[in-house]
């Protein structure tokens, strides 16, 4: 077996810190469904990708944070933006334009530590007078789905006077009204819908700024609004910043703030106009979107600590109805070809300023609840850093536009994102069904991509559509079905039924269930003998042909799963089939399948058909065995052979680098990276056409077979993979929340959160009201753990000789749950 870590550095807790320079670290904050926006190492807020569609590098022109510090020991007031120094490269062609103000004075450093969904920017500056940090954060409470959907960020800037005196400290943001924004012109100003208006409001003693379109009508597609608020009674604010020509509103707001850290609420000139920019009808000197900016002043003592407090919300309540992944699909939505939908958050609020007053009305309780979660994964664990970094920085997906919220509170999503569209259309079950993120911290939201595939999704022959179009009320795509999505979505549906313990979800999808296990039969298995052996469409975009583990292990932990599911609704029949049909086809998988060392692909001919595997070592072998774990049916194939196939994947598969690799595939590692591809032929026997992406690395089947070997007992093999993988991600080669394949924030990668029931070997059936742990780490320990009715904090410690355990709740009940031994 491959080793290459040591034991000391695969339980290494040390948190990662980003440095200014690390260049690619992206943190989106946001809800749910709602859109985000991003901050980096330096502190810059980016990506504004608030408008219902990817939207990867999206500026806004002029939207900072400045402060101003003055006292008696300085020979002038020093006023900085509250971003650390820009980093190389510098190759725009035009330089930085006027709106990134890339010449005014920055903090000298900066470092970014993130705890989900708390990221924090210590800055360092020695011209200062103070100590300057920023937190940010969007609530996240696994398991309170609409308080996990909220379209907000708060933002708080914590100084302290560290100075022999006083010190007058002001703090300002500044944000431009993007409401209707449609892109931009040639020197990236806005280009908006309609014109703008900005609009200064109060509630209890919250001040705000309200942005808003003029004309636009609110089932427009381009109609929203947002605010920026802060409290407190030393505000100052300016609705409007000048509007005059070239960089007029820039210069006087800056003369304004920085002379004595108070804006004048307008700003009047009777200076003349330029002749030469009216002449040539320089439209362009003029901003079409409003800048607004708010702020708070005060005085702190020597040693005195303040924290200036904002909040920024929006609403952007209608999406188009429809799945948008190729040109001719893109062509049509900018011909306005497709109607709109409006998003769920939009049930809950009329606008901005509603979101707002909810957010603050409930902060309390929603930074608590936050906190906790944070705490109890970040601070009260012995797992390993990179692990807890690996759950956490894949829940970013939520927030991105890979997911979305429809108003009848459908959950769904593409495969990943490009830069400006989705990739991988209509929450297609073979890739989603790697995903165990949402279905564990938010079985409500998974439960919903369930009702679509099989009430909404599968016919009365029991085919599953491969995409799921009845989402926008698309036409059904004429597709070959996908056999590894459609039995994967079986397994799932007693995955979410014991996470939520609703009879009433399973009763009114078992029939359809039933119906897809029958199709399966038919489709699938053709010489009747309980084995797949016919055309098997995959997520490898290929057809398998003939016997091999990968599609058969799905079936067979769906005849597994189905068996206990009939017997729960009470189906005799159908229960004895399953059961009958699952020993058969088990024993029959495994003497046909295993070669003694690993799971094969049986084929006579193996250049018969294109893009198979034959003899060789598949990473998704027993990607039912995975399934299986995290529905809680234990193994379906022989342990001692689930063993050895996962150790021959470990050992034929993991790469230490890739330099000498010869893959002609897409490239996610590279050079001296660590990594696992999809197959290799150790034995000979590779095809003049291999399967398809067999040399790339994807994360998503990395965390798979990591939980696969870490419930086999490979415990550090398992953990050497999950620690690869998020060393790819270390924030200068690759943004560590968006571990991507197919686009951005890739759906697959969402499986590491299988990597902490297999850790723990948390078993839990609210439905038969049971709860167990039989951690795969020894000794004392302690981990964040969730089941579908509570989270908090699972431990175990020696007391007397003997190993207890202990669970401490943090949210919800377990009253009605027996915790077992």
């Amino acid at each position: 077996m491959k080793k290459t870590f040591s034991k000391e550095i695969l339980f290494d807790r040390t948190p990662r810190v980003f440095k200014r320079d690390a260049t690619e670290v992206r943190f989106l904050l946001g809800g749910i469904g709602t859109g985000n926006f991003s901050v980096n190492s330096r502190g810059k807020f980016l990506d504004w990708e608030i408008f219902n569609w990817p939207s990867k590098n999206t500026k806004f022109p002029l939207s900072f944070f400045a402060i101003r510090t003055e006292n008696k020991e300085l020979e002038r007031p020093i006023s900085k933006i509250l971003e650390s120094r820009m980093v190389p490269p510098y190759t725009s062609s035009h330089g930085y334009l006027q709106a990134e103000l890339v010449n005014l004075p920055r903090m000298e450093d900066s470092e970014l530590i993130c705890e989900y969904p708390f990221a924090r920017v210590n800055f360092k500056d020695s011209e200062l007078p103070v100590k300057v940090s920023m937190e940010a954060y969007t609530p996240f409470i696994p398991l309170n789905t609409d308080d996990s959907s909220i379209p907000c960020a708060i933002i708080r800037y914590t100084v302290k006077n560290i100075a022999d005196c006083p010190t007058k400290v002001s703090l300002v943001g500044t944000l431009p009204n993007a409401s209707g924004f449609e892109g931009y012109d040639v020197i990236e100003n806005l280009k908006l819908a309609d014109s703008v208006k900005n609009e200064y409001r109060e509630f209890d003693d919250v001040k705000g700024l309200y942005y808003s379109p003029e004309h636009l009508k609110e089932d427009h597609l381009r109609y929203g609004n947002m605010a920026i608020l802060t409290s407190g009674s030393k505000v100052t604010y300016k609705t409007q910043w000048f509007d005059g020509e070239w960089v007029d509103g820039i210069q006087d707001f800056w003369d304004d703030f920085t002379s004595d850290g108070r804006l004048e609420k307008e700003t009047v000139s009777d200076s003349v106009g330029c002749e030469f920019a009216q002449f040539h009808n320089f439209s362009f000197l003029k901003r079409r979107e409003k800048i607004g900016s708010i702020g708070a002043w005060e005085e702190l003592q020597p040693g005195e600590e303040r924290t200036f407090e904002f909040v920024i919300t929006w609403y952007f309540p209608n999406r188009v109805k429809a799945w948008i992944e190729f040109d001719e699909d893109y062509e049509k939505f900018q011909r306005g070809e497709y109607g709109t939908v409006r998003n769920y958050y939009a049930t809950k609020f009329t606008d901005a300023w509603d979101v707002a007053k909810y957010v603050y009305h409930n902060k309390e309780r929603l930074e608590s609840d936050s906190r906790k979660f944070a705490d109890a994964m970040f601070h009260k664990t012995t797992l390993p850093y990179y692990v807890v970094d690996a759950l956490t920085a894949n829940i970013t997906n939520l927030r991105s536009n890979l997911c979305f919220r429809l108003e009848d509170g459908t959950f769904a999503g593409f495969e990943g994102i490009r830069d400006y569209i989705g990739c991988g259309y209509g929450s297609v079950p073979h890739v989603w069904n790697y995903a165990q993120t949402v279905a564990f911290l938010f079985p409500d939201l998974e439960k919903t991509m369930r009702n679509v595939e099989f009430l909404r999704e599968t016919d009365e022959t029991g085919c599953m559509s491969t995409r799921m179009f009845s989402v926008f009320d698309q036409e059904r795509y004429a597709m070959v079905p996908a056999c590894d999505g459609e039995l994967g979505s079986v397994v799932r549906v007693y995955r979410d039924f014991k996470n939520l313990g609703d009879v009433e979800f399973l009763k009114t999808i078992w029939p359809k269930v039933v119906l897809a296990m029958e199709y399966a039969l038919k489709q699938w298995d053709l010489d009747g003998d309980d084995v797949l052996d016919g055309q098997q469409n995959t997520t490898y975009d290929i057809e398998f042909y003939g016997p091999n583990p990968m599609t058969d292990s799905i079936f067979l932990a769906a005849l597994k799963c189905c068996e206990e599911m009939a017997e729960i609704v009470g189906d005799e029949e159908h229960h004895q089939l399953y059961a009958d049909a699952y020993a058969k086809g088990a024993a029959r998988a495994d003497e046909l399948m295993f070669d003694g060392e690993y799971y094969i692909q049986v084929q006579k001919e193996i250049d018969k058909y294109k893009y198979q595997f034959g003899k060789g070592c598949l990473s998704d072998q027993l990607l039912g065995q995975f399934l299986a774990y995290m529905a809680g049916i234990g193994e379906i194939l022989p342990k001692e052979h689930v063993k050895s196939a996962m150790e021959s994947v470990f050992k034929y598969n993991y790469k230490t680098d890739f330099y000498h690799t010869d893959s002609v595939h897409r490239a996610y590692a590279i050079n001296e990276e660590h990594g696992m591809v999809v197959a290799t032929w150790p034995k000979g026997g590779r095809p003049k056409f291999p399967l398809s992406y067999a040399g790339e690395v994807w994360t998503g089947v990395e965390y798979e077979v990591a939980v696969n070997l870490i419930y086999s007992g490979c415990v550090e093999e398992g953990l050497t993979v999950v620690k690869s993988i998020r060393d790819r991600y270390d924030g200068y080669k690759r943004n560590p929340f968006s571990e991507i394949e197919s686009g951005h924030h890739y759906c697959r990668a969402m499986a590491s959160w299988g990597v902490l029931n297999a850790l723990l070997g948390l078993q839990s059936d609210m439905y038969r009201g049971t709860l167990s742990f039989h951690p795969a780490i020894e000794g004392e320990m302690s981990s964040f753990f969730i089941c579908g009715k509570a989270w908090g904090i699972y431990s175990q410690k020696e007391e007397n000789g003997k190993m207890c355990k202990h669970i401490d709740i943090l949210y919800g009940t377990l009253d009605d749950i027996h915790l077992q031994e």
